[in-house]
């Protein structure tokens, strides 16, 4: 027998698999995924790569049954499974929707079919989807006003402007969803709360793929590109993944094609885009990775021209060094401004920490919190280690120092490249 092969080094591999910290816990068992697995089945689509599983730094995604080569179709989803505004104008909601002005927006309408088959409970044939979505929602827009208060700023003024869009939707619909009591066996403000909308918005904006359609009879002009995508939408995000992911008018099906291998029994993510949590959360950043943004750079730059230097703000747009002065001042301030930063973020943390103990009820809101304020925290160490390099470049090469790491400028002649 070969070295590896017998009955203990099986039972050695498979306690090996449970103790490690990134396998995931098979869920395909779970009666919601079973009635799913049907439901899908019963519309053509039949998976063999891909199971549910539950992940200790992801929770719910997806798990590969098998090794996946670079360039496999990891999932096709047939177009009768997608959740479009086709699916709405063709349901029950078709003859309101063509009866109401102004048109429904693509996004109103899908919120209101999703709320609308919620309420109908058994009866409706999305029920086995509608099950497996999530009950509630962590995104700016559903945190309650404490916890928005304890965002970095910048994403702190994007949630409030979220929530003031959304709220908006919400009250300029409430004649729309009125028109719609006689589908209803409760009063329409009932069934279409605000939290109900919610829900659905929250469904619509953070599962939905993108599939760019024409307009749509009875909708409004604004852009159609978001279908919902049941099974496939339990893959979830991360930036260090390639994935292909496109409607195939062919095989009319959704597909999502590996752009690398995968090994069997780890998860599988999709891609939104090279973006960390904070990028996908709309915030403008000052600081990154990789150190200061060009724009605090510049306009640090332009703050620190003395009087005769002013003739030369152009250069300093185009990456051009003006002065050793005005390149040592430029870089302390910045130091400056990420040691507040990361003071800031600090006793942020600390603050969401004591919240944590006492309000027990938003200990999920705080968790979000408290993870881009960590992430937060090390982006800022990450700037402060670069800038403390760049200060060292001033002063030891004065003459010859730019700003290439961040600008891609090229040295000026006579520096060694």
């Amino acid at each position: 027998m070969k070295k590896g092969r017998g009955r203990t080094s099986r039972i050695r591999r498979r306690k090996l698999c449970r103790s490690s910290p990134s396998r995931g816990v098979n869920e395909s068992y779970k009666p919601e995924f079973i009635a799913l697995k049907k439901w899908l089945k019963a519309r053509k689509f039949e998976d063999t790569n891909l199971i549910p599983a539950c992940f200790p730094d992801t929770g719910r995604g997806l798990m590969s049954k098998t090794s996946l080569q670079e360039g496999q179709v990891i999932i096709s989803l047939p177009e009768s499974c997608l959740l479009t505004t086709d699916t709405v104008i063709r349901s029950y909601l078709g003859a309101y929707i063509a009866k109401w002005q102004p048109p429904p927006s693509p996004l109103l309408a899908l919120c209101t079919f999703l709320v609308a088959e919620k309420h109908a409970g058994d009866q409706s044939p999305w029920k086995p989807y509608l099950e497996v979505l999530p009950k509630a929602y962590t995104c700016p827009v559903c945190l309650e006003p404490e916890v928005v208060a304890l965002l970095p700023r910048p994403l702190e003024a994007k949630a409030r402007e979220q929530r003031a869009r959304v709220r908006e939707l919400f009250t300029s619909s409430r004649g729309f969803f009125s028109s719609l009591q006689p589908l209803l066996s409760e009063a329409a403000a009932s069934v279409f709360s605000y939290r109900a909308f919610l829900w659905a918005w929250c469904t619509v904006n953070t599962r939905a793929v993108y599939m760019k359609r024409g307009r749509r009879q009875g909708l409004s002009a604004e852009p159609d590109t978001c279908a919902l995508a049941p099974y496939l939408d339990l893959l979830n995000h991360s930036p260090a993944v390639q994935v292909k992911a496109a409607f195939n008018e062919e095989t009319r099906c959704y597909e999502i094609r590996t752009g690398s291998g995968c090994r069997r029994h780890e998860e599988v993510f999709i891609c939104y885009g090279p973006h960390d949590s904070r990028r996908l959360l709309l915030e403008n950043l000052t600081f990154g990775w990789d150190g200061p943004s060009w724009r605090l750079l510049t306009a640090l730059k332009l703050l620190c021209l003395e009087a005769g230097e002013f003739p030369r703000w152009k250069k300093v747009l185009l990456g051009e060094r003006i002065s050793d002065t005005n390149e040592k001042m430029s870089l302390d301030i910045a130091q400056k401004i990420c040691r507040y930063f990361t003071e800031e973020a600090s006793a942020m943390l600390q603050k969401v920490s004591h919240m944590k103990d006492k309000e027990m009820a938003l200990i999920h809101q705080l968790t979000l919190v408290e993870t881009l304020w960590t992430e937060e925290l090390k982006i800022l160490r990450a700037s402060a280690e670069t800038l403390s390099g760049l200060q060292a470049a001033v002063r030891d090469s004065p003459t010859c120092l730019r700003w290439p790491p961040l600008l891609g400028v090229a040295p000026s002649a006579g520096c060694d490249a």
